[in-house]
C-alpha cells in the first residue's frame, strides 16, 4: 500500500464526526451556555480562548456548556478542583479520553495514546511506559543536556531574539535525536521542514477536517500532502531502525518502543510505531518549548527571581529550577483543557450530564483562580515548594489514568535547558518588551516569540 493510500485512509477514518452511535443531545440537559451557532463558539474555544473562556465563567458562573463543531457536539467546563478530581477519577469505560481529542485524529492517527480507550489504551501505555520510566529518563538527560550546551551556545550577547523561535528549534532537536533517534545530518534535514508545518497547523485547518471537501483546497490541501511527505520519511526510519544490528544497544525511545511486546509476544506495528511516535512529536515539542519560552520572559522582567533561578543553577538545585517551570507552565497554559467524551450517563459536580456530552477541566480557568492561586497573576515559584499547590490545582498534564505519559520527560528537558542557560548568561528584556499568548494550533504561545537578551555570567 502506498503512503499516499495510507495517509488517506488517515484522514477519511479520523475524520472528526458525530457519533453516530450516540443519541443526540439535548440542550436543555446541560448547564447554561451560549446560543450563538457552534461554528462562533468553536471559533471562540480554539482562537480566542484566553477571552472567551473567562468571559463565560464571569457570564455563566464554574460550570457552563459551550456548542462545538461538528454540529451536534457540546462542551460542558468545570474548573473547581473537587469537579476535576471527579473528571480525572472517572470511569474510563465511561469517560472517553480518545473521542474527547478526535479532532487530532487525521494527523496523530487511531492508535495514538491520546485517541484510544479502555482495552486498547491501556495496551498502549503499557507498551510505551518503559521508555518514559526513571531509568529511561536518566538515560536521556545527558543528551538532552547535550543538545541544550550546543544551543545555548550559538547565542549572541546583547542582542534581542526570540526565544521561543530558539526553544522550538532545541526541542525539535531532542525530539527527533531523542526520540526519533536520527541523527544522521541528511535526514534530520528532511525531517526538520516537515515537523514544523506540521506543529504549525492554524486552528481553522483544525475545524476543516470535519468537512472532506475542503482538503481539495489551500491550507488544508497542503496539510495533507504534508503529511504524505512526513509519513513516507517515518517510515522509511522505522524500517531502517528496525534492520538496525545495534537495536539493543539504542536508548532513543524508538529503539526501545520495537523492542517491547504486549502480553502475547507482539510488538508495535509500523503504523502504531509511526502513529505514537507524532502523537510524543505533537504534545512534547512545542509544548515544552512554548513553556521554556514564557518561563525565560517571566526571569527576563523580574530581577529577583532570575538571580533565585541561577544561583538554584550553579548549585544544582533542580528541584528549584523545576518549580520556576511549574510556575510558568501555572501562569500561561499551553493547552487549554483536559476532555473527556461521556459513553454513558454521568454526574459531575452534581450535574447530571447525559451519553454524548463532552465534559472538560479548564487549564485556563483551575489555573488562574485567585482561590486556589492566592496572588494568581504574580510570578512566584516559592509556592510549588512550600505546599502552597493543591492536588487537581495544576493540571498540565491532566490527571488519572490518562495523565500525559511525557509528564516526566518534559519536565526533566524544561530543567536541563533551564540549567544550561542560566549558568551561562543573565536573563534581561529588551526595552518596552510586553508578551500576551495568541493561539498557535492547539497551543497558547507569546505573540512576540518571549524576546530576551542575554548576557555571558562571569567565568561561563
Amino acid at each position: 500500500m502506498s503512503t499516499e493510500t495510507v495517509t488517506a485512509r488517515r484522514f477519511a477514518k479520523m475524520r472528526p464526526v458525530p457519533l453516530v452511535d450516540a443519541p443526540p443531545v439535548d440542550r436543555a440537559e446541560l448547564p447554561p451556555g451560549p446560543h450563538l451557532h457552534g461554528l462562533l463558539q468553536s471559533i471562540g474555544l480554539l482562537r480566542f480562548r484566553h477571552q472567551f473562556v473567562p468571559y463565560l465563567r464571569r457570564r455563566y458562573g464554574d460550570v457552563f456548556s459551550i456548542k462545538i463543531l461538528p454540529e451536534g457536539r457540546h462542551l460542558v467546563v468545570f474548573n473547581r478542583p473537587e469537579h476535576v478530581k471527579e473528571i480525572f477519577a472517572g470511569d474510563p469505560e465511561v469517560f472517553h479520553a480518545g473521542k474527547g481529542n478526535a479532532i487530532l485524529g487525521p494527523v496523530m492517527g487511531e492508535h495514538s495514546l491520546l485517541l484510544v480507550d479502555s482495552a486498547q489504551h491501556k495496551r498502549a501505555r503499557r507498551l510505551l511506559m518503559p521508555a518514559f520510566n526513571g531509568h529511561a529518563l536518566r538515560g536521556y538527560e545527558d543528551l538532552v543536556t547535550g543538545l541544550a550546551k550546543t544551543e545555548v551556545g550559538r547565542w549572541q550577547e546583547g542582542v534581542a531574539f526570540a526565544s521561543l523561535e530558539r526553544m522550538n528549534a532545541l526541542t525539535l532537536e531532542v525530539i527527533l535525536q531523542v526520540v526519533f533517534g536520527v541523527t544522521d545530518e541528511d535526514r534530520l534535514g528532511e525531517l526538520r521542514p516537515l515537523v514544523n508545518k506540521t506543529v504549525n497547523i492554524p486552528p481553522l485547518v483544525f475545524l476543516g477536517w470535519g468537512f472532506p471537501r475542503l482538503q481539495k483546497y489551500g491550507p488544508w490541501r497542503r496539510t495533507i500532502e504534508n503529511q504524505v511527505e512526513l509519513d513516507r520519511v517515518m517510515f522509511r526510519v522505522i524500517s531502517e531502525r528496525r534492520a538496525a544490528s545495534d537495536l539493543a544497544d539504542r536508548t532513543d525511545v524508538l529503539s526501545r518502543l520495537l523492542l517491547v511486546e504486549d502480553e502475547n509476544g507482539e510488538g508495535l506495528t509500523d503504523e502504531e510505531l509511526r502513529d505514537q511516535l507524532v502523537t510524543l512529536l505533537l504534545a512534547g515539542h512545542e509544548t515544552t518549548a512554548t513553556a521554556l519560552a514564557w518561563t525565560l520572559h517571566e526571569l527576563g522582567q523580574d530581577p529577583v527571581q532570575e538571580r533565585k533561578a541561577r544561583d538554584a543553577a550553579s548549585a544544582g538545585n533542580s528541584e528549584y529550577l523545576e518549580a520556576v517551570l511549574k510556575e510558568s507552565m501555572r501562569l500561561h497554559p499551553v493547552i487549554p483543557m483536559v476532555v473527556r467524551h461521556l459513553m454513558a450517563p454521568a454526574t459531575v459536580g452534581g450535574v447530571d450530564l447525559p451519553r454524548g456530552a463532552n465534559v472538560a477541566a479548564s487549564i485556563i480557568l483551575a489555573h488562574e483562580s485567585e482561590e486556589r492561586h492566592p496572588e494568581h497573576l504574580r510570578f512566584r515559584p516559592e509556592r510549588f515548594l512550600e505546599g502552597e499547590v493543591a492536588i487537581n490545582t495544576w493540571i498540565p498534564f491532566g490527571g488519572g489514568v490518562r495523565r500525559c505519559i511525557g509528564a516526566g520527560f518534559s519536565l526533566m528537558e524544561g530543567v536541563a535547558v533551564l540549567r544550561e542557560v542560566l549558568t551561562t548568561y543573565d536573563v534581561e528584556l529588551p526595552p518596552g518588551t510586553t508578551e500576551v499568548p495568541k493561539v498557535r494550533n492547539i497551543t497558547s504561545v507569546p505573540r512576540h516569540g518571549a524576546r530576551i537578551v542575554v548576557r555571558r555570567r562571569a567565568g561561563a
